[in-house]
């Protein structure tokens, strides 16, 4: 028992070592244009199938609100999701107004999943307008 109980700290300690040691990449504009098309292209479409699950498990919230009487539940909820569903935006568009985004350097720190987040807000609520309106607009 003594044996098993060394061997399962000793695999931990040696688990929690690496997980300190291991490099972390950052997922941001510098990461996103050193990717090619077809990266990117898979990126979104991962991005979109774990937000689709995602929306699937806020949908028993909507049983939790009800059982507890949340007021206000219900409309927090419809918010979340449509901010978290990514099918207002196809993989192509988002790749493209990504590349946009990241082309320029002030927006090279925001992380993708902030990002894609930003531009599927944008998209759902109102028609994006294209940059070069945005930089007439702006002078």
């Amino acid at each position: 028992m003594k044996r098993f109980a060394l061997g399962v700290l000793v695999g931990f300690l040696a688990s929690w070592t690496a997980a300190i040691a291991a490099p972390t990449v950052a997922h941001n504009g510098t990461f996103w244009n050193k990717l090619n098309a077809s990266a990117k292209d898979g990126y979104v479409n991962g991005y979109s199938d774990a937000m689709k699950a995602s929306v699937t498990q806020i949908d028993s919230l909507n049983t939790a609100a009800d059982m507890f009487h949340w007021k206000g539940a219900r409309q927090i909820i419809r918010q979340l999701t449509s901010q978290l569903a990514v099918a207002n935006l196809t993989s192509q568009e988002a790749v493209k107004r990504l590349d946009e985004l990241y082309a320029n350097q002030h927006y090279s720190d925001l992380d993708l999943d902030e990002a894609l987040q930003m531009l599927t807000i944008r998209a759902h609520s109102t028609a994006m307008p294209a940059p070069e309106t945005l930089h007439q607009a702006a002078n």
